[in-house]
């Protein structure tokens, strides 16, 4: 297989109209609203959704071009392996937050925590469920003791 085509089913609303000074994770964004507007064609499966706190949205990064296999994470100085870091310049450009669902308005669901840029196409949604979602985990490698500064960290240009 050579080649995988996604068609958005909608598109994401946010306060952040460029990359720098956006939150890096939704960690860093906590009461930031927006919306996930869904194609009309789509609002039927949004149907008992409204029963989660939050949401798992797969999403591309449509403002990032391009990737590099070592990068300087926005959380360090040194360069880390890119499948060891979040950046957003991948060979396949797909972002995922979780963020908590407010509201649906038809087709609109109403969202918060948003660290998404406006304007990114929507790929997926999916529940979040922690009997599902949350792990024990053992290590966090090189982020086990900046990870906790994510928060107070904006994006800059480093990956526009």
């Amino acid at each position: 297989m050579d080649r995988i085509v996604y068609t958005p089913i909608g598109v994401i609303r946010s306060p952040f109209k460029q990359v720098t000074g956006a939150p890096i994770q939704p960690g860093g964004a906590k009461g930031v609203r927006g919306s996930a507007e869904l194609n009309p064609a789509m609002e039927e499966g949004l149907n008992d959704l409204d029963g989660f706190s939050h949401i798992i949205l797969l999403y591309h990064f449509h403002r990032s071009e391009g990737f590099a296999l070592t990068v300087t994470p926005f959380l360090d100085d040194q360069p880390r392996g890119l499948f060891a870091t979040r950046a957003p310049r991948r060979p396949n450009a797909i972002g995922l937050s979780v963020v908590r669902l407010m509201a649906r308005e038809n087709n609109v669901l109403h969202i918060e925590d948003v660290d998404i840029l406006d304007g990114t196409p929507l790929l997926d949604i999916k529940p979040y469920v922690p009997e599902f979602d949350v792990k024990q985990v053992e290590r966090c490698g090189w982020l086990a003791d900046k990870a906790k500064g994510a928060t107070d960290v904006k994006a800059d240009r480093r990956f526009a």
